[in-house]
């Protein structure tokens, strides 16, 4: 994985991608639960669980969670309910990433940090208020669910960049997957690709923050 070069004085403000970065998650958490509702074996479902146009919709505030439940039901084939289906969507949630709170701390004395996050709208009532100190650390949050976009797409980026009001390459965006780390960058925008707090603490480093 190859990082950006890092120096003293080329950022401006920090972006954080939330899921597996800032915030630990566990999709076979959903699964449990949602078979243990139905009955069924959680590989079962994750054989039949795909990240389609309808989640792409639902994570883009496009459709409700009662439309993208009710396509779940038929695409995995169990007949569970609105409320069972959302507390498996929630329990994806497995807490803070460790050494991330005090990451940002540290972060946030020396540059404004915000947050861009693919993600619906449950599930951002539910960090919201699970996570709030962690998540005090940022001035603003953007959430696909509520711009209306998702990454990686351009216009995901160049809205966000536009709303926190700096040129792209003074914003270095800190996400875990490939494919938003090749979007951003294609924007503009210094990505670094994050696997463990470790290299956030490298980038800060480099930073001289």
């Amino acid at each position: 994985m190859n990082q950006p070069s890092l120096s003293p004085g080329v950022a401006d403000a920090l972006l954080f991608d939330l899921g597996r970065v800032v915030l630990d998650l566990d999709f076979s958490r959903t699964l449990r639960l949602w078979s243990s509702h139905a009955g069924c074996e959680p590989a079962r479902l994750m054989e039949r669980f795909s990240r389609d146009e309808l989640y792409k919709r639902h994570e883009r505030g496009e459709i409700s969670d009662q439309v993208f439940f009710t396509g779940l039901r038929s695409s995995l084939g169990i007949d569970i309910s609105d409320a069972q289906f959302l507390d498996g969507w929630n329990a994806i949630f497995v807490g803070e990433i460790p050494g991330m709170r005090q990451l940002l701390a540290r972060a946030a004395r020396g540059l404004p940090l915000y947050a861009f996050s693919n993600t619906n709208v449950p599930h951002v009532e539910y960090f919201s208020t699970e996570f709030s100190g962690l998540l005090s650390h940022f001035r603003e949050i953007f959430v696909s669910s509520k711009i209306g976009l998702r990454k990686p797409d351009a216009e995901a980026y160049d809205h966000v960049v536009k709303a926190i009001g700096l040129p792209p390459h003074r914003i270095v965006f800190f996400d875990d997957l490939a494919e938003n780390i090749a979007g951003a960058q294609a924007c503009g925008l210094t990505a670094v690709q994050v696997t463990s707090p470790e290299d956030v603490a490298r980038a800060l480093a480099a930073l001289d923050i």
